[in-house]
């Protein structure tokens, strides 16, 4: 298993590493995250980000999946005895609640609440600074309408983020609001490029949005974390 390294500029060898695990929203907004990070801090994801963005419904490649498929991956990393990131961002959620055409959910409740505190234990274990990253809204009736085989709900949704808060926050894990934030740009005729992934606009705000708060982490002044 290995990682992408986006260090290109020997320069940047000595600058933080940030490691972003996540699912295909946040291959599209990690262009912008890197961008507005560049000269601050390198930012890397696991490898194969070609094969994610041929079909972003199923996970594969740099798409890290769901949060049983996350937690695989932390094991695999904590084995090879080389991931040593200076921060990690971490999202597992959509992939979980997608649901089938029996109404059979992907990932239970409870099972991704026991993964959420194993990949906890798991980082902390190694020794990494870990950041949670909100799971982004849904329009469950576009969505429901466009992705054909997969149903996702905006209960679920609410829950599974309900979940993580509250796994995190009892770990004292900061939680980032990219929900919240997503949200507040605007309804989802406006923000959605089809049924839950985002417009370049969108995704250059999540960047950057995520960009502010690691710049003042590292600078001692990061804007609050999700209450």
């Amino acid at each position: 298993m290995q990682h992408v390294n986006q260090i290109s500029d020997p320069a940047e060898a000595s600058l933080p590493r940030v490691f972003v695990i996540g699912d295909s929203i946040s291959l599209q907004y990690g262009p912008y995250l890197r961008q507005a990070l560049a000269g601050q801090a390198t930012v890397e994801t696991k490898a194969g980000l070609r094969q994610a963005l041929a079909d972003l419904n199923h996970p594969r490649g740099a798409n890290c999946g769901d949060s049983s498929m996350v937690l695989s991956l932390l094991e695999r990393f904590r084995a090879r005895g080389d991931f040593r990131p200076d921060l990690l961002l971490l999202n597992c959620g959509l992939h979980d609640i997608k649901t089938d055409a029996t109404g059979v959910i992907a990932i239970p409740a409870a099972e991704y609440r026991r993964n959420l505190e194993r990949i906890v234990a798991l980082v902390r274990e190694m020794g990494i600074p870990l950041v949670w990253i909100r799971t982004t809204p849904l329009d469950e009736v576009r969505h429901n309408r466009i992705a054909e085989g997969i149903c996702r709900f905006e209960r679920d949704l609410a829950a599974y983020n309900r979940i993580a808060d509250e796994v995190m926050r009892g770990a004292g894990v900061p939680l980032l609001d990219l929900h919240g934030f997503t949200a507040r740009l605007g309804p989802g005729d406006e923000i959605f490029c089809d049924h839950v992934h985002f417009t370049e606009d969108v995704r250059a705000r999540q960047g950057a949005y995520l960009a502010e708060y690691i710049s003042g982490r590292w600078a001692g002044q990061a804007p609050a974390a999700a209450d």
